[in-house]
């Protein structure tokens, strides 16, 4: 059922966001313009009174699968690459209390002196009482990717859907910035998407939102009110369900 603009589609949302996401036109680190868009999206749902979770990612700083950590022991660079989703994530942070919203940053890695420790009773008593929360330091763990953080926090919440925010508009038939003939899917099912081999998000993070039933929406952070207009259930990226 299509929602209205007084009447979101989603009462509580497990929001994905890249690190590379906040690089805007930059070939590193954080553009404040970027940031501060960014932002103003999340502000705009945040007004309709929906719960939102933030994941953030690394990429535009670190990330342990980068050139960079060539040569690195996989599992340190992998918590070098969760620190710098810290990093970003006291950057949004900062960017929202300049908005006007009431924020809280919980780090899977424990940094009591700069965030507090993920605590899922908490993080959930902070959506309740219409805080953002940004999720920090990944899952905790080497060898899994924000993208599989973004389910288990989205599972752990409760959130009724996993928005992958990307360049892109969605999902397509092919790499759209490679083949003009490229068309989008509006929805496809997991079992589809996987048959496909679509790379949506990479397979553990798949499989647990296909296991716990938990739809993804695959849309463009670049595109000016696009989440609201998945919050509002408008015809605006890909859906993937089950």
């Amino acid at each position: 059922m299509t929602g209205t603009a007084a009447t979101p589609k989603y009462k509580r949302i497990l929001l994905k966001l890249s690190g590379e996401a906040l690089m805007g036109t930059d070939s590193y680190g954080i553009n404040r313009q970027m940031i501060t868009a960014i932002v103003n999206e999340i502000k705009s749902v945040v007004d309709l009174g929906v719960q939102l979770g933030v994941v953030i990612g690394g990429g535009n700083i670190f990330r342990g699968i980068s050139p960079a950590a060539s040569g690195m022991d996989r599992a340190q660079a992998d918590y070098m690459g969760m620190l710098a989703t810290v990093m970003n994530a006291l950057a949004l942070q900062e960017a929202m209390r300049a908005a006007g919203i009431v924020v809280r940053v919980q780090s899977a890695l424990n940094i009591e002196q700069v965030v507090e420790p993920y605590i899922r009773g908490r993080a959930i008593r902070y959506l309740e009482q219409g805080r953002v929360v940004v999720f920090a330091g990944g899952t905790g763990n080497p060898f899994f990717t924000t993208d599989t953080a973004a389910a288990l926090r989205g599972a752990e919440i409760g959130a009724e859907i996993v928005l992958k925010a990307t360049r892109v508009d969605g999902i397509y038939t092919a790499d759209p910035e490679k083949d003009p003939s490229a068309t989008r899917y509006d929805a496809i099912s997991f079992d589809e998407a996987i048959s496909k081999n679509l790379a949506i998000m990479d397979t553990t993070a798949f499989a647990l939102c296909r296991d716990r039933k938990l739809p993804i929406k695959v849309f463009s952070i670049l595109k000016s009110g696009a989440l609201k207009r998945v919050v509002l259930g408008e015809n605006e990226g890909t859906l993937v369900y089950c």
